[in-house]
């Protein structure tokens, strides 16, 4: 019998703990389609260099955010939101439509 009281009390306070602790990860595909590196910061995960023509796989919270370089400053190419999940992004159609929308040449 109380064992069972056991299982009834802690099995929700088990799954109430994941709940609480658990994190919003988005995972997707940066792809480079060029055949140049792309040089990106990925706050609070790494500073990848995408090789020319590969594709990257990144898992990584919500809200992150994805900078770009462009003449040895640093622009934000994108927030993580979980519309990406399970998608490939195009990385230079990224950049180039970011760098636009900045005015930058």
């Amino acid at each position: 019998m109380m064992d069972t009281v056991k299982q009834l009390v802690l099995i929700p306070l088990l799954f109430l703990g994941m709940s609480l602790f658990a994190k919003d990860d988005v995972s997707f595909t940066l792809r480079n389609n060029t055949p140049s590196s792309i040089p990106l910061v990925i706050v609070g995960v790494m500073n990848p260099n995408l090789s020319p023509f590969s594709n990257s796989g990144v898992t990584t919270e919500a809200g992150t955010e994805i900078y770009f370089f462009h003449e040895k400053k640093r622009y934000l190419l994108l927030t993580v939101s979980p519309e990406i999940a399970d998608q490939t992004l195009d990385v230079a159609a990224l950049i180039k439509a970011r760098k636009k929308a900045l005015g930058l040449k």
